[in-house]
């Protein structure tokens, strides 16, 4: 699906302003796609994002400790500090780990530990309840899907329009379809499938969509870069939109207005109580960007859904 090598087209994006990256690439054995993690979180991580992972699997190598005093990794490395794992590197004589989840001796001589959130995203076909982990996402696409939601922290609602991604797969939601499933998701949402264009991007915040999530228009995009800079642009400027609008007019008071009249007192009644978020575990999107996520690789060739265009944004025939 990328044009380049995965890590190359993930930095162009997260330098681009994407702040989650869902890394799939499910048809890989396990020790693939641990390399993969392992390659892609020290991106994320360097500007405070977050490797999401498709599955219950979060792809951390078994987690090793300096042996205290002695600057030597137990996992692998060398005795001068340096310790590399699935997971991150550490910094030379610093103890620093770039991305969390072994500890390393400094020139202090301390053994410290970093732990490495678990963020996953599972499918709608489980498991169900979720493992335990720090942030997890589900897909979904209709309303019984939802319905069965429990400690999920955000879902994708797709397919919002025809994918060339996944050609065949829908029928799509359109901006309208996705504000109905929003208004019945109790948790935040995040529009997906076939968002190529600013206009839709505006669309599916204006339906009230938490953030997108894109693949191949950022995956096969000749400049990645570009391509998810134009995306953020566009999903900033529309969720400043959304969180400020304009304040409502003051009625014109008339000229003579009539006398008070005096009306009983309202009788005592029960508040009604608003239900209120489950807390943020501190890895939901707090800013625009973090909303946006990319997949590694998806669908196959069935038959292609007419494709969304700037004149034709919903793919209508």
């Amino acid at each position: 699906m990328a044009r380049g090598p995965l890590a190359t087209v993930v930095a162009a994006a997260v330098a681009g302003g994407v702040r989650w990256v869902v890394l799939r690439e499910k048809d890989l054995p396990r020790a693939e796609r641990l390399a993969l993690a392992a390659e892609l979180r020290p991106i994320l991580a360097e500007a405070g994002g977050t490797l999401v992972v498709a599955g219950p699997d979060p792809l951390l190598a078994d987690q090793g400790r300096d042996v205290a005093g002695t600057g030597a990794c137990r996992a692998a490395g060398t005795a001068t500090g340096t310790c590399r794992t699935g997971t991150g590197t550490c910094r030379t004589g610093t103890g620093a780990c770039r991305a969390g989840a072994v500890g390393c001796i400094g020139a202090a001589g301390v053994a410290t530990e970093v732990r490495t959130p678990i963020a996953l995203h599972l499918s709608a076909a489980g498991p169900y309840p979720p493992p335990a982990a720090d942030l997890v996402g589900r897909s979904c696409h209709d309303e019984a899907e939802l319905r069965r939601l429990s400690s999920e922290d955000y879902v994708t609602l797709s397919p919002v329009y025809p994918t060339r991604t996944k050609p065949g797969y829908g029928p799509p939601l359109l901006p309208e379809g996705l504000a109905e499933l929003i208004r019945r998701c109790p948790v935040p949402a995040l529009a997906l499938g076939g968002i190529e264009y600013p206009t839709q991007v505006r669309a599916c915040v204006q339906a009230g969509a938490t953030g997108v999530a894109v693949l191949g228009t950022v995956m096969r995009a000749p400049d990645p870069h570009l391509a998810a800079t134009t995306l953020v642009e566009a999903f900033q400027e529309a969720a400043t939109s959304n969180t400020h609008p304009p304040p409502p007019t003051a009625p014109t008071p008339p000229a003579n207005p009539p006398p008070r009249a005096n009306l009983p007192p309202l009788p005592n009644r029960e508040a009604a109580q608003l239900r209120t978020a489950r807390p943020t575990t501190g890895l939901r999107p707090t800013v625009p960007t973090q909303g946006s996520s990319l997949t590694a690789r998806s669908g196959h060739g069935r038959p292609q859904p007419p494709t969304a265009s700037p004149e034709n944004p919903e793919g209508e025939t």
